[in-house]
């Protein structure tokens, strides 16, 4: 304890400066202060050493660490080899410097068809313009039937060409292009069925879920021709359809004629019939007048004969002695 005092006693006379070198009274060795020493160098190679390891180890496990989306395959390759296939989405690690990752997409992709030329049943030729929309459903069978998605579309392109060739070499050109009067029915559906099929035989993976027909259109050394003809194809049925309509312009004047005819024959029927029944009415009542008086109806009748046989003109030869020139010449006994 003792000792321990008389140190303490000389660090606190050390921090006042009253003295920096104290004997002891029992002969103590004196005790020095000097200047801080060199550093060591081993000690911070050392350190830097242990940190850049640290760093380098750090920096290959984040190298290592991949992200499966829920939109994507996960396709681990090892010298290049396919040694395992992530469906699943989340945090996942691979063998550092031998191990690589490439995705393939999980959702529905659009693929532009090239145009291609076909001919039809009349021996017509035309250029089909189609797309198709599909999706991996196997990305094993895809890798290891077809490679890569380049080649798998490859594939389907050649598959829906030569089912579409085949579908619309059945049908007429103008069933094809008259969607009013088409007999294609469900040829996308038909496409889209047998190129699956078609997918499935060759294991490649992959699913059509659709192919449509987005153009159809004519080379371009047959368009010129092809108008042409469809002008005159209008005009034909132009013509067609103005004979129709004078025919039935003819047949329904006729019709009109007939009728009108048939009118007045009934009414001129009518008309004579209440004619008679007028005539015959007046004669009665001229009958029953006349009657009573004989001589004047002989008078009466004498009269109107001069209405119909004297004129203007007229030059009657009669008999001085005739009652009928008498009662024209005025003379009435």
């Amino acid at each position: 304890m003792d000792q321990k005092n008389k140190d303490l006693e000389k660090f606190l006379s050390f921090l006042s400066g009253k003295s920096k070198n104290t004997a002891s009274s029992d002969g103590d060795k004196v005790i020095k202060m000097s200047k801080k020493g060199p550093l060591n160098p081993k000690k911070y190679i050392s350190l830097v050493v242990t940190l850049t390891i640290v760093f380098a180890v750090a920096v290959i496990l984040f190298a290592n660490v991949y992200i499966v989306k829920e939109s994507e395959y996960a396709v681990v390759r090892q010298f290049g080899e396919v040694v395992k296939f992530e469906r699943d989405p989340g945090i996942k690690m691979k063998v550092p410097f031998i191990q690589s990752v490439t995705t393939l997409p999980k959702n529905q992709l659009t693929y532009n068809i090239s145009e291609e030329e076909i001919n039809t049943k009349d021996k017509k030729r035309i250029i089909i313009d189609n797309y198709a929309v599909w999706r991996i459903t196997d990305p094993k069978a895809l890798i290891s039937n077809a490679g890569t998605l380049t080649k798998a579309e490859s594939r389907m392109e050649e598959f829906i060409y030569s089912v579409i060739r085949t579908e619309l070499g059945q049908l007429r050109y103008d069933e094809i292009i008259n969607d009013e009067n088409s007999s294609r029915g469900s040829l996308n559906d038909r496409v889209t069925e047998r190129v699956n099929e078609l997918l499935l035989n060759d294991k490649y993976g992959i699913e059509v879920v659709d192919v449509r027909i987005r153009r159809t259109d004519l080379p371009a050394e047959n368009e010129q021709s092809v108008f042409t003809r469809m002008v005159s194809e209008r005009q034909s049925t132009a013509q067609l359809y103005l004979s129709e309509g004078d025919a039935d312009k003819r047949r329904i004047e006729a019709q009109t004629d007939r009728e009108v005819q048939e009118m007045l024959a009934t009414a001129n029927k009518e008309a004579a019939l209440i004619q008679a029944e007028g005539e015959a009415e007046a004669a009665k009542i001229y009958n029953s007048s006349f009657s009573k008086d004989p001589e004047f109806y002989s008078l009466y009748r004498t009269l109107e004969s001069y209405k119909k046989t004297v004129g203007e003109d007229t030059v009657i030869i009669l008999p001085s002695t005739s009652p009928y020139a008498k009662i024209l010449s005025g003379y009435i006994e």
